[in-house]
């Protein structure tokens, strides 16, 4: 067993968590064409426009399911949807947001676009983590209006007129993965803007901006759509009881900031809090990242219903530090 752990500690988790992105990307886009489907309940996103997934993003359903009147919350509807969330959350709860890190389509793309600014050898932005302390909230403003919006197709508010039916799925109207994902299977039908009512108009326009700035983003920042995404929002709200977790040992922590350095959404309080044992934060997607640079064993630690997964080891640390200067050097 300690041969195994030793293994495992010591590994290229980069490297594993590349062919775990592919084969997830290839399951989620293309797994229709098996008549694979996992379900459409996913805590990531597996676009339903896609008519060749094998999942689909729970976003969608929910949507669908928060458009219902309030009188009938306690009926079969409301049944169906306290069950979908149920689902959801089970899913979640196994792998916490490591759904982000490993599996996200959207993720894998922004990941892959910031290896071609690598390869085309063009500086990322950098900004202070004030800003996007400040710009973070907008997944969460999101999240709200993703519920209240379809809420309100259902019931008139404050002597409000109800919503048109244009609005049953307001964010994935404008969501890139609605734009982008169809197109690795040959669709390209969602790249239009719909001039069929004014609120399909604007709507699929503001789709297309947002598609704009997802991929100009991805290639000037790490992960740029992450840190405003409301699936994130939604799953933060339930990161503390999921199975997987991320956890730090205070006391070994040198506050050498290299697991702040490697971090793709530059996690300030990853190296600085010494205190908290989860440290899981809302822009976390635990691509390991972290545990992997850190040279303090058993400092950081990825667990599974408390049992260790992989961890910070000097070992490990100096063995991956090798193999990239050997990388480099090439």
């Amino acid at each position: 067993m300690k041969k195994i752990s030793n293994w495992l500690n010591t590994s290229d988790i980069e490297r594993f968590r590349f062919w775990f992105q592919i084969g997830a990307f290839l399951l989620l886009i293309y797994g229709g064409y098996s008549a694979i489907n996992i379900g459409n309940k996913l805590p990531t996103f597996a676009c339903v426009f896609n008519e060749t997934s094998g999942g689909s993003c729970y976003l969608m359903g929910f949507q669908h399911q928060t458009n219902i009147p309030f009188k009938q919350v306690f009926s079969g509807r409301g049944i169906g949807l306290f069950i979908g969330l149920l689902t959801f959350v089970g899913f979640f709860l196994l792998f916490n947001k490591a759904w982000c890190g490993y599996a996200c389509p959207l993720g894998t793309l922004q990941d892959w676009i910031s290896k071609l600014r690598k390869k085309v050898r063009i500086r990322y932005s950098e900004y202070s983590p004030e800003s996007f302390k400040k710009l973070n909230k907008i997944k969460y403003f999101l999240l709200a209006l993703l519920i209240l919006i379809p809420l309100g197709m259902s019931n008139s508010a404050f002597g409000l007129p109800r919503l048109n039916h244009d609005f049953s799925v307001p964010f994935c109207m404008i969501c890139p993965g609605r734009t982008l994902l169809p197109v690795f299977s040959g669709d390209l039908s969602q790249l239009v803007i719909d001039f069929s009512s004014k609120t399909k108009l604007v709507l699929t326009a503001l789709g297309m901006a947002v598609t704009g700035i997802f991929l100009t983003g991805a290639f000037y920042k790490k992960r740029f759509f992450c840190l405003f995404c409301p699936m994130s929002a939604f799953h933060y709200i339930f990161h503390k009881a999921a199975l997987l977790r991320l956890t730090k040992k205070g006391e070994k922590c040198t506050r050498c900031g290299n697991c702040y350095r490697v971090c793709d959404v530059g996690i300030r309080e990853i190296a600085d809090d010494v205190e908290s044992k989860n440290i899981v934060q809302d822009d976390c997607m635990m691509c390991l990242k972290c545990v992997s640079a850190c040279p303090e064993d058993k400092c950081l630690s990825l667990k599974f219903v408390g049992i260790a997964v992989f961890e910070s080891t000097s070992a490990g640390f100096f063995k991956r530090m090798e193999n990239k200067i050997q990388n480099d050097s090439k």
